[in-house]
């Protein structure tokens, strides 16, 4: 796929919670999943391994501090990190705070539904993004 072609290249990939030069962090704005986040290489590359290990590193250190924001905003039941890239080949990062009244749960989101009934959750982006901030330096 040619950069031009990328989506993650193209645009955020959601609304943007956090960035810098490397990186960014973005809301992805699925209705059944608040609170799930994508932590986005900036330049196209494909997999981790294209990566050096100190940017390997930094970029697993952002998904952990995602991950730590999420809890400490949202307590969720569990947290799902997911780095596939079938459909969009730019790396990139899937964050997703679960409950076990949500949807899917125990299966993976992207699994057909288990729960009709899911609980609907608030979440106060602005916090979010402040702890976000606060965990990869403002």
């Amino acid at each position: 796929m040619a950069e031009q072609d990328c989506e993650l290249c193209r645009s955020d990939g959601g609304e943007l919670l956090w960035r810098d030069g490397f990186l960014r962090v973005v809301l992805a704005g699925e209705a059944d999943y608040p609170g799930f986040c994508r932590v986005v290489l900036n330049r196209h590359v494909k997999e981790m391994t294209d990566l050096p290990p100190a940017e390997r590193a930094r970029l697993m250190e952002a998904v952990y501090a995602v991950e730590r924001a999420l809890r400490e905003c949202l307590a969720p039941d569990k947290i799902n990190l997911a780095s596939l890239g079938n459909v969009v080949p730019h790396l990139h990062w899937h964050v997703v705070p679960r409950f076990r009244d949500d949807r899917h749960f125990p299966a993976p989101i992207w699994a057909a539904p288990v729960n009709a009934q899911a609980r609907p959750r608030a979440v106060d982006v602005q916090a979010l993004a402040a702890r976000i901030a606060d965990l990869l330096g403002a």
